[in-house]
Parts: C-alpha cells; sequence; structure tokens
C-alpha cells in the first residue's frame, strides 16, 4: 500500500485490486479521520498508515457509499478501534441488504445491521459539518452516494462519482453505476465547490476540476442519451 500526504491534513492511502482502491485518512485536533474503507485485505495496511501518521487514533469511518470496495475493512477497524460509522440515511439500508441496489438481482449485506449511523443533519435537512468536511449527497452511483469536502485545504473527497484518467475526469463504472443520468446531474457540485484537488477512489487526482466539468457533462450526457433537465 502506498500512503501519500495529498494536502495539509489529508493522507491518501492506495492499494491495487486490477484497479486502483483510495481510502483517505483526514487529521484534525481530536484525531483521525477514515473516508471509506477500500477492501478487506486493506485493513491492516490502514491500521498501520494510521498508526505512524502520529495524528492520534482513528475516531470515525466515514463512508462515500456502502459498495463492497468502500466498506470491506469496515468490520476489522470498528472491531480494535471501537469507533462509529457513518454514511447517508438513504444509503444505510442497501449496504445492509434490506434493499437490492438498482439493477442488482440481489441485495448486498456488506456492512452488519445497526453497524453505520446516519450522517447528521440539521433541522432544515442539510448534512452537518464533520472534522473539517462537509458531507454533499450525489446520488447517482448508488442511491445514497455523499462527497466529502475539506473547506480549508480545498480538496473534494469524491469516492465514486467519477473515476478519473491522467488528470481528466471520467465517467463512474457503469456495470456499479445506479443511474448514470443522476450521476451526471449530481456531478454539478464540483462548480459550487470548485476544489483545488478533486480525488477519486479508482483514479489520479484531478486539479481544477470545475474548468473541466462542462466537457465531462456534455460528453457524458451524449454518450448515454441523457437529458440533463439543468443548466451547467
Amino acid at each position: 500500500m502506498k500512503v501519500e500526504q495529498i494536502s495539509e491534513h489529508i493522507w491518501s492511502i492506495r492499494s491495487w485490486m486490477l484497479i486502483p482502491v483510495h481510502v483517505w485518512a483526514v487529521a484534525d485536533d481530536e484525531g483521525v479521520t477514515l473516508v471509506d474503507a477500500g477492501m478487506p485485505f486493506m485493513a491492516k495496511g490502514i491500521e498501520k498508515a494510521v498508526d505512524q501518521l502520529g495524528a492520534g487514533p482513528l475516531r470515525r469511518i466515514l463512508l462515500t457509499h456502502g459498495h463492497s470496495d468502500h466498506t470491506g475493512s469496515v468490520k476489522a477497524l470498528v472491531e480494535r478501534y471501537a469507533i462509529p460509522v457513518y454514511a447517508h440515511r438513504t444509503e444505510i439500508p442497501y449496504m445492509e441488504g434490506q434493499l437490492a441496489y438498482p439493477g442488482r438481482r440481489k441485495a448486498e449485506k456488506n456492512v452488519a445491521p445497526g453497524l453505520a449511523e446516519a450522517l447528521k443533519e440539521n433541522e432544515d435537512g442539510q448534512l452537518l459539518t464533520v472534522a473539517g468536511l462537509r458531507p454533499c449527497l450525489t446520488p447517482g452511483h448508488s442511491p445514497g452516494h455523499v462527497v466529502y469536502f475539506h473547506e480549508e485545504d480545498q480538496v473534494l473527497l469524491a469516492g465514486d462519482l467519477f473515476t478519473s484518467k491522467k488528470g481528466k475526469l471520467h465517467r463512474p463504472m457503469p456495470m456499479f453505476t445506479a443511474d448514470m443520468g443522476e450521476a451526471v446531474r449530481s456531478s454539478v457540485i464540483v462548480k459550487k465547490l470548485a476544489p483545488r484537488r478533486l480525488e477519486v477512489c479508482h483514479g489520479g487526482p484531478v486539479m481544477d476540476a470545475a474548468a473541466q466539468l462542462d466537457e465531462y457533462v456534455q460528453k457524458t450526457a451524449k454518450a448515454y442519451s441523457i437529458d440533463l433537465g439543468i443548466a451547467f
């Protein structure tokens, strides 16, 4: 596994499973928050990376969504650190196996029922910032997909909202994406946030992603005959 500091408060932890798989460690005054938990074989490497950061104990896991390549180390990490796990309330029934992900024949029990808590919201339904990370709901790849924006570092941890190639935004993997049209419409968040650096689970970093968004949207919408129905 490769550990790389990508900003003042964030480290990328990367492994390979035919394609790259990234998770991220985010430090604040209380310790470390892990965004996504990769595959089961990554658990020991994540533990070692967190311990070697010297940024304090692991405090929590935030999930972008509940697919198995993002939840694989949850069980082992929770058993070691006794920490809470958070995901969007919409995602929890799918990752617990109560509902089948759209387009899938069978439900997937990727996280034990009752283990994950819903990300906290205010009275207006807005997701609350956690450890310097602002969660934003971006459905499409999965029903409750969330991205996390570190406002101080100007880094967007985008999970599977996109993949990337050679520093360019690319569509999420079609065979695992519930609704490509919705995923493309969710990508408008990049223009709103205008991150300095965008990170994806499967691929390398994208700099100044907002400048690429129009081209990405138009190209993907054309390829999938998507009626955007919104202004970009």
